[in-house]
């Protein structure tokens, strides 16, 4: 049956393909674009067929994007969606520290602030970007290699399946640095875990780890990346081997505290880290998603995708709107304390803030400065 099938596409076949590209994707420092084989479920080549694999490189700021790497992700989508030999899209991060920690602070800090009219440009970029994942043909997979955090759980979250690694973290930080997760948190953590729990991960700033993530639906599998002596053993910093506390409140997937914490982060300090079995994982949804007719596969990833995507397009544009007059006022802020701040401290003052605009205190250049922590203060 299979040389009668290649019989009869060499002889139907266009003899030329159009390209259906907008532009010829280039190379752009900070996101790596390949593609690799495709492998069938008993692990053999699909001889033709291929994997996109997506992956953001800028392990030195936690794999943040920068203005030039979101039109580099947003060209890799592009031609992954068109290319008729891509089976499904890996949307990852280089190294084991951070799959991504959303927009580039230091850019943010240093050209944006201040400039709500660039900043509002760079908005159409990022949703574009978030476009681009929502509306690919193919479906994309998040390889979550280390933490989601901010922007990066936005675009994380704008992927059709999220498998991680189980010590990675996941959240916003948007309300604690200046700004509001509204490039796709607010839309999509609703949607996927119900409104109370969207409003403490949307809001409070704390991060979830990797197995709450999974518990409360927001990723589809975890795996171990920590091995002891040769084994691997689950994320030692949080609770796992528990369901309920003696109240019968959910506690899996929360920190532990006091002994237990201390005994983790020794555990934690010997072993290594290894990513076998995320790269494992992964290649066992992709080669599931291959054994599927394929255009019965993407009109139903694009049905299930209809909530995310039908509240990410009736926000997204005043979202913009707002995300750039903000660059004035708290981003202009928040932005430039994280960049300026002492390491230990690059949050402002939250209380001094509140109190000055509880007096009716305008957003001066003087205000700002006197928020933004400063060495030795």
């Amino acid at each position: 049956m299979k040389n009668e099938t290649a019989a009869i596409v060499d002889r139907t076949a266009p003899k030329h393909l159009n390209d259906h590209n907008l532009v010829r994707t280039e190379v752009v420092p900070g996101v790596i674009y390949e593609k690799r084989p495709a492998k069938r479920a008993d692990g053999s080549v699909a001889e033709g067929l291929y994997n996109a694999w997506i992956t953001l490189d800028n392990q030195k700021q936690y794999n943040s994007y920068t203005t030039d790497m979101v039109k580099g992700v947003i060209m890799a989508f592009r031609d992954a969606s068109n290319a008729r030999d891509v089976s499904s899209v890996v949307f990852t991060g280089a190294g084991d520290k951070a799959f991504c920690t959303g927009g580039n602070t230091k850019e943010y800090a240093e050209y944006y602030a201040g400039n709500p009219q660039e900043y509002r440009q760079y908005m159409r970029l990022f949703n574009d970007m978030v476009s681009a994942i929502l509306g690919c043909d193919k479906p994309v997979i998040c390889r979550v290699n280390g933490m989601r955090i901010g922007g990066g759980q936005e675009i994380g979250m704008a992927a059709d399946f999220s498998v991680a690694q189980d010590l990675a973290k996941f959240g916003q930080a948007g309300p604690k640095h200046g700004s509001a997760p509204i490039g796709g948190a607010t839309d999509f953590l609703p949607v996927m875990i119900g409104c109370e729990q969207a409003m403490v991960s949307g809001s409070l700033c704390e991060p979830w780890s990797a197995h709450k993530a999974y518990r409360t639906g927001i990723i589809m599998d975890i795996v171990p990346a920590l091995k002891v002596d040769g084994k691997f053993v689950p994320n030692p910093l949080v609770i796992t081997d528990r369901y309920l506390d003696e109240f019968g409140r959910i506690i899996h997937g929360e920190s532990k505290t006091g002994a237990e914490l201390a005994a983790g982060k020794e555990l934690l300090k010997r072993g290594t880290i290894d990513l076998s079995l995320l790269d494992a994982k992964v290649e066992e949804i992709c080669a599931k998603i291959l054994h599927t007719f394929p255009d019965c596969f993407t009109k139903t990833i694009q049905e299930l995708r209809k909530p995310k995507l039908n509240a990410w397009n009736a926000n997204k544009e005043n979202s913009r709107d707002w995300l750039g007059l903000n660059m004035m006022t708290e981003a202009r802020t928040g932005f430039r304390a994280f960049n300026e701040g002492p390491k230990d401290e690059r949050e402002i003052d939250f209380v001094a803030l509140r109190q000055a605009l509880a007096k009716g205190a305008p957003w001066t250049a003087e205000l700002i400065e006197s928020l933004i922590p400063k060495a030795g203060h």
